[in-house]
């Protein structure tokens, strides 16, 4: 029984030998990999037909619980960023989501919220060598703007992309014209969004297009229950029309 013993540890030996030189000396071994894998599931080689429908089953079953751990994963990132989002560290939240887009690509939330860290990132980019340059702001505001786009390439509609991409434009981006288009679509579909109506009157003051300014801010006027959101109309509106009939 001992020499039976130790004859099948020598083989033992051996055989992990071989597989280092394969693995260590000589690289991967695809092949190998492939037939262990195969074994593993125990459909090497199928033929028939029901050996065939029965290896689809068993690597059927894998794919699914790959595809469930990599569904998993991505929510976990979402989860993160959101987290990190409550703490105010963007930057954090940004690499979070960064991930989470990896997983789905096609989530215009995720290029939403993207859109927004970066915004928030580029103030935190201070030229702090003091040389007259900082391209990491730009960097960050570029970023922003083109994951809004990429968020209203998927929902042509999304309100809140819309209202993002239009505040970027009319106070990061000096970009007024581009505002408007953005900001008159949003309020055809949220025809009451106050903010909204008080970015596409400085978009319009910014194109020098004062009387359709004074409109947005007489509509603030009419549709705003907050006395605050009055005031600051009415304020506003005193400076396009001197504006205006100054020209």
């Amino acid at each position: 029984m001992r020499k039976e013993s130790l004859r099948f540890l020598g083989a033992f030996i051996a055989l992990v030998a071989v597989c280092a030189c394969l693995f260590i000396s000589c690289g991967p071994n695809v092949n190998y990999i492939k037939r262990v894998q195969s074994l593993e599931e125990n459909v090497s080689s199928p033929t028939t037909i029901e050996e065939l429908t029965d290896a689809i089953e068993k690597y059927q079953d894998r794919v699914e619980d790959i595809i469930q751990a990599d569904a998993q994963t991505g929510i976990w990132w979402k989860i993160l960023a959101t987290r990190y989002m409550d703490q105010n560290m963007y930057g954090k939240a940004l690499e979070a989501f960064r991930k989470a887009v990896a997983y789905y690509p096609a989530n215009q939330n995720l290029y939403y919220w993207i859109g927004v860290c970066a915004g928030y990132m580029s103030k935190s980019s201070l030229d702090f060598d003091a040389v007259g340059e900082n391209p990491k702001h730009k960097e960050y505001l570029a970023l922003s703007e083109s994951a809004y786009k990429r968020a209203l390439e998927l929902e042509p509609t999304y309100a809140r992309a819309l209202y993002g991409l239009g505040v970027l434009y009319a106070f990061e981006l000096d970009q007024g014209d581009k505002a408007i288009p953005l900001l008159e679509k949003l309020l055809t579909i949220d025809t009451k969004n106050i903010d909204a109506m008080f970015v596409l009157a400085r978009a319009y003051y910014m194109n020098y297009d004062f009387q359709a300014a004074v409109d947005v801010y007489d509509n603030i006027i009419k549709l705003s229950s907050s006395d605050t959101n009055k005031a600051e109309a009415e304020a506003n509106k005193k400076v396009v029309l001197n504006a205006l009939y100054s020209e």
